[in-house]
């Protein structure tokens, strides 16, 4: 694995933005990593990451690349013949997350540089800004540039409902087997 940090200061990072002069730009690497983080690990966050203060924006831009990380559930057991919760593996092969001046975190996928739009903790996914490149290379579908963000929005809907009722399936699933460990859909 490979993890390559560097913190600009000064008149120099003025080429990133005007708020890197003061407050530094930071540009993060990973490449290559793999790992295995417990649940809890990722639960426990909250009071790390909380604080009193507001901070200062610091802009900056993070890298992963060719990224693999599994999450494994470590809670105790509720009904000792379940077979347990199947591991979540998160593979990434390449995605940028950027912050600007404005303290928003900008999403993007490798090829989708120009077309960056902030997103919100529940909508990280990198697949719209993928879908509107493709809508905008497929002009000879009829496609109107106002009918983009539109179809934007309703795609976004659809891919939060859609993860909605994946999870219900998931937990109906995970109710019946406690029932029923064998059970199989």
């Amino acid at each position: 694995p490979e993890v390559c940090l560097r913190l600009e200061v000064g008149p120099n990072a003025a080429v990133h933005s005007p708020l890197a002069v003061q407050n530094g730009f930071l540009h993060m690497l990973v490449h290559s990593y793999t790992a295995e983080l417990f649940m809890s690990f990722l639960t426990n966050l909250g009071p790390f990451l909380e604080d009193e203060i507001i901070p200062e924006v610091i802009p900056m831009e993070i890298e992963v690349v060719d990224t693999k990380i599994t999450l494994k559930d470590d809670s105790p057991r509720v009904y000792p013949t379940s077979p347990g919760p199947v591991p979540i593996t998160l593979a990434v092969d390449h995605v940028i997350v950027k912050r600007r001046d404005d303290g928003v975190f900008y999403l993007t996928g490798e090829g989708s540089r120009k077309q960056e739009k902030p997103v919100s903790v529940l909508q990280e996914q990198k697949a719209p800004a993928k879908c509107v490149l493709a809508a905008l290379a497929a002009g000879t579908r009829g496609l109107q540039l106002k009918e983009v963000p539109e179809l934007q929005r309703e795609l976004q809907t659809m891919k939060i409902a859609l993860a909605e009722a994946n999870m219900d399936k998931a937990r109906l699933l995970q109710e019946i087997r406690k029932y029923n460990p064998l059970f199989q859909l």
